[in-house]
């Protein structure tokens, strides 16, 4: 978990719909995905650091508790360095399947760019093992995996983890991504803020594009986008 911004940004705006408007959140995720229930969960507390930070976000995949879906995990993923770490996770049911949600938002255009930070050659060619796996469910011509690695890198490795759940897990772990863009948020730093859905269209078709995503894909069925306003009353 960053540092939250007092009044801005992603984290923040996702924790106030999480805190003060969750049913309002929870219905508008059911509605775009055509769930029937949604529950979240909460939180990790942490130990006491001199960071003095008391709560943490789920990392890989702690919210499963599943010790053989770990240990595939280890052989598909390096574990050092940063690891996926999730702004919300939640048990969605769909068609009567219980299945996970996993949740990454953003507020700015600067937030979606990142670039993979692996420096050692054994984690580097484990993600791209892991990342050209990947490709072959989200891309009808795969690119080069270079592509995948900068600067789309965060909504990559996401899709990995994806990929991994549905594909390498045995048996698959049914789940499902969730991308929130929020909109009308005003930061101090004068950082780009797309005021309207049409403000992040040309960003997210270009990250699509780059990455050579084909929306036909089985997989991408399962990849969902919100629009969200940071205040529905502006």
């Amino acid at each position: 978990m960053g540092k939250i911004g007092y009044g801005y940004g992603s984290e923040w705006h996702l924790l106030r719909y999480l805190g003060y408007h969750r049913a309002y959140l929870s219905d508008l995720v059911l509605n775009h995905i055509g769930g029937q229930s949604l529950s979240w969960y909460d939180f990790r507390f942490l130990p006491p650091n001199k960071s003095n930070k008391h709560d943490g976000e789920h990392i890989g995949l702690d919210f499963l508790e599943n010790v053989e879906a770990e240990a595939a995990w280890r052989s598909f993923w390096p574990q050092s360095g940063n690891a996926h770490n999730w702004d919300a996770v939640g048990e969605i049911w769909v068609n009567g399947q219980r299945e996970w949600l996993l949740v990454e938002a953003k507020a700015h255009s600067g937030e979606i760019k990142s670039s993979c930070g692996a420096s050692s050659q054994k984690s580097l060619s484990m993600i791209r093992a892991a990342l050209s796996q990947t490709m072959a469910s989200f891309c009808e011509t795969p690119v080069p995996v270079e592509r995948w690695m900068s600067p789309y890198y965060q909504y990559a490795n996401r899709l990995a983890m994806l990929h991994f759940l549905m594909k390498v897990g045995d048996p698959p772990i049914p789940a499902r991504l969730l991308f929130i863009y929020f909109t009308g948020d005003r930061r101090p730093d004068g950082s780009i803020c797309p005021q309207t859905s049409t403000d992040w269209e040309p960003d997210i078709t270009a990250m699509e594009h780059h990455l050579g995503i084909d929306k036909d894909s089985e997989l991408y069925s399962r990849v969902h986008q919100v629009i969200l306003p940071v205040n529905p009353e502006q």
